[in-house]
């Protein structure tokens, strides 16, 4: 991730301007959760997870987690809001954050390694494609497919005529999410629904949610 994109988040978190940030657990995580059939004890990776209240939730599901967050700020007050002491380790370009049953590595995603991260089941993706320039995505793509080896996915995005709405988050149509993944996943839309007209008259999105199956074979 280039210095400008990394600046423009981390100075997100800085002034407090975390409107992204959701109140209440996910609608779509709690709907679809299932169909990726992750067992009890499975690792979800929430790449680019910042404070998210979607990883209490799993984590009281009976699953392990593991986070990538940019945010030294967002990963500390994920850990008090779950009420956990980790322990951190400096590992290169990244710090890992460890406390049971949850991992979060603090640093460029495009740092980790698939060895640092270790395997995992399953990867939930509500706020990380939406949140990057288009020069960014394919490559954002390609490391999650490999960070995870090419784990299932629960993908969720946003449609909206970008002409009339500036970004983050961006519209990511279904062309593009075709182009991403559609060589190594059957991709299955489970919900497709208008949001809430945002409050400064910008028009309202549609917001997508897909089943990003691996290609057998």
């Amino acid at each position: 991730m280039n210095a400008m994109d990394a600046n423009f988040w981390l100075q997100k978190w800085q002034r407090g301007e975390i409107g992204f940030h959701e109140s209440v657990v996910n609608p779509l995580l709690v709907a679809h959760v299932d169909k990726l059939r992750v067992p009890q004890g499975g690792r979800w990776l929430l790449p680019l997870c910042g404070k998210t209240l979607d990883i209490g939730w799993l984590l009281a599901r009976g699953y392990r987690v593991v986070g990538v967050e940019l945010s030294q700020l967002a990963v500390e007050a994920l850990f008090a809001e779950l009420g956990m002491a980790p322990q951190i380790t400096a590992l290169g370009a990244l710090r890992h954050y460890q406390a049971s049953n949850i991992d979060i590595f603090n640093g460029d995603i495009f740092a980790l390694t698939p060895a640092q991260l270790g395997p995992v089941s399953a990867v939930y993706d509500r706020a990380a494609l939406v949140a990057l320039p288009a020069a960014l995505r394919q490559r954002y793509a390609a490391q999650v497919r490999t960070l995870s080896n090419t784990a299932p996915q629960l993908l969720v995005t946003y449609e909206y005529d970008q002409s009339l709405r500036a970004g983050p988050p961006f519209s990511v149509n279904a062309e593009e999410v075709a182009r991403l993944y559609a060589d190594a996943y059957v991709l299955d839309v489970v919900a497709h629904q208008e949001t809430s007209a945002a409050p400064n008259g910008r028009p309202a999105a549609v917001e997508v949610a897909r089943y990003l199956k691996p290609i057998e074979g």
